[in-house]
């Protein structure tokens, strides 16, 4: 038993149990002792998170799938399954009797649900996907925090939203609490803000937004988890200061997404591979042998007659065949000149056929484009901090900065460009027009996507894009047009065909959708696998749309349907 995609949540009780949950579906519970896997179970479609009962007897998981489901431990039997939310859920806690389940999503709800499956209660007031929630020691509220910047406290008697503190505006991923009641919240800009007795203190902890916290209070210590690829152990003392006590570089397996204490001295965390990794704080050593790197491909593309590809495991493959590794997890590949570019979670750009290291930014790194300025070719990196890198070649087979563009406030999550103009989508549900002549901003279009926007491709006479909305959005010349597509999960990726008359459309289930531009219509939706589709790119020679899978599998897709 093994993850064979990204592990995104981890949960741990005492020193006897770990558990995993992937996005392959999976969830395994681990024996902490020996870190052999127990019993694995399967969600419908990305598992996010879990969490164990305060008793041990449950384990509890949160699915893109759109249900929490709760699990009996050691065991693994589905004892409920919690239904009522209509997008992702991403995360699902016990009260502190182990009793009921709060659940929040990307349905901006949050919902309390007996231990059999019936839903209590549901809360309803944030204006944004909400991220986190963890209860009150008490049980009697809970506390949220949501991409609308606010952490709210929600009464569980009445129903009623109670408080509520604006952490600025600014996206806040993840909350903790003490036993006193003291709420840690960490935010997209690296800040932990201490909120207690109505007021709040803002501590700056990272270069790069932080991505997860974990309050244990037993030992009285907080970790934080970066982008800036860091984990910072903080004690909180009487005066109620978070003060540093040790901080680590995460190796490269590690995603710094969830992290769990388990035992005396240690910390699991998920990572991009087959099982988790272990940090020993108290004598600042890792463990993260054993891990095999994750077959998920992120990015596929042709490239002088050649198929290229890479993902999780930074490997990069020529017609399915290994040939160089940089190390660590890339999300795109972009031809250019000699280069073949490519980079993701340590902010590294490399040049993917000789695995040199070419510049190091200061977050990861997302999507990329080719566009040519005044007869030069350059190169755009999309960065999880939403500056947007411009490259050109340096002469010597490497490359030079020719600017950093702030084209966001958030992840900038697809790129692309024509003549006159580089366009640009973000994790905010924004979307940004930027001149080519002088990098200036011609067009910033707020909550261009009504959810998260994941990608862009450029179209004859202007530029397309998609997202969580289920919404394919034409951005022309001529006016902008919209269009409900037929997918019914999160789109992921797009790409058009080399004579502009084709959208090709993929899905995190599996899902892939034609549009045929000049009739405005889609074709049928097809369905080459069970697992998400990451990359779609256009295979001009055959007139196919290459799709990678988190599977590990490239499908082809005949662009030809649409005739």
């Amino acid at each position: 038993m093994k993850h064979i995609g990204p592990i995104s949540g981890i949960a741990a009780h005492a020193a006897h149990f770990v558990a995993t949950a992937g996005y392959d579906n999976q969830v395994i519970l681990w024996n902490a002792t020996t870190g052999e896997p127990i019993h694995r179970v399967h969600h419908d479609h990305l598992a996010n998170q879990c969490a164990f009962s305060s008793d041990g007897k449950y384990l509890v998981s949160a699915s893109s799938d759109y249900t929490a489901r709760i699990w009996e431990v050691p065991s693994m039997r589905l004892k409920a399954v919690l239904q009522g939310h209509n997008d992702d859920v991403e995360m699902a806690v016990f009260s502190p009797d182990s009793q009921r389940v709060a659940t929040c999503s990307r349905d901006h709800v949050l919902r309390i649900f007996d231990l059999d499956g019936a839903q209590l209660q549901a809360f309803h007031g944030h204006q944004a996907d909400v991220i986190s929630v963890v209860w009150s020691p008490d049980g009697q509220r809970l506390i949220s925090s949501s991409d609308d910047g606010t952490v709210r406290q929600w009464d569980t008697r009445s129903g009623q939203q109670c408080d509520e503190v604006d952490i600025g505006g600014v996206e806040t991923d993840t909350i903790a609490i003490t036993r006193e009641g003291v709420v840690f919240a960490g935010d997209d800009e690296g800040r932990i803000s201490i909120i207690a007795d109505g007021q709040v203190q803002t501590v700056p902890a990272h270069a790069a937004g932080i991505k997860r916290i974990v309050w244990n209070d037993d030992k009285r210590l907080l970790v934080s988890l970066s982008y800036d690829r860091s984990a910072i152990l903080w004690t909180f003392d009487a005066g109620r200061n978070l003060v540093k006590r040790r901080s680590t570089a995460l190796p490269s397996i590690v995603w710094p997404r969830s992290c769990a204490f388990v035992g005396d001295e240690q910390l699991v965390f998920a990572t991009f591979g087959s099982r988790y990794a272990t940090w020993n704080y108290e004598q600042d050593q890792w463990q993260v042998s054993g891990i095999e790197p994750a077959v998920s491909i992120n990015a596929v593309v042709r490239s002088e007659e050649r198929q290229y590809s890479i993902g999780d495991a930074g490997i990069l493959h020529r017609d399915d065949q290994p040939v160089t590794s940089v190390g660590s997890l890339c999300n795109f590949l972009l031809p250019f000149g000699p280069l073949l570019l490519t980079g993701g979670q340590m902010g590294q750009v490399f040049d993917g056929l000789s695995g040199r290291m070419l510049y190091q930014h200061r977050s990861p790194l997302n999507c990329g484009a080719t566009f040519v300025k005044q007869g030069e070719d350059l190169a755009l990196i999309g960065t999880y901090t939403g500056e947007g890198l411009v490259f050109g070649h340096d002469g010597k087979g490497g490359l030079r900065l020719v600017a950093s563009i702030p084209m966001h406030d958030n992840a900038i999550k697809g790129v692309a460009a024509d003549e006159r103009h580089l366009f640009s989508v973000c994790a905010s549900a924004d979307a940004a027009l930027h001149s080519i002549a002088d990098f200036s901003c011609v067009r910033h279009i707020e909550a261009a996507h009504t959810r998260i926007s994941n990608g862009c491709c450029p179209i004859t006479g202007g530029f397309a894009s998609i997202g969580r909305d289920l919404k394919l959005r034409l951005w022309l010349e001529t006016g902008d047009e919209v269009f409900d597509s037929p997918h019914q999960h999160s789109i992921k990726c797009i790409a058009a065909s080399s004579d502009g008359r084709v959208i090709a459309t993929a899905a995190y289930n599996g899902t892939v959708a034609l549009f045929d531009l000049a009739s405005r219509r889609w074709l049928p939706v097809q369905r080459p696998t069970a697992s998400g589709i990451s990359c779609l790119t256009h295979d001009a020679a055959s007139d196919a749309f290459l799709a990678s899978s988190y599977d590990g599998r490239i499908y082809g897709i005949d662009a030809r349907l649409a005739s």
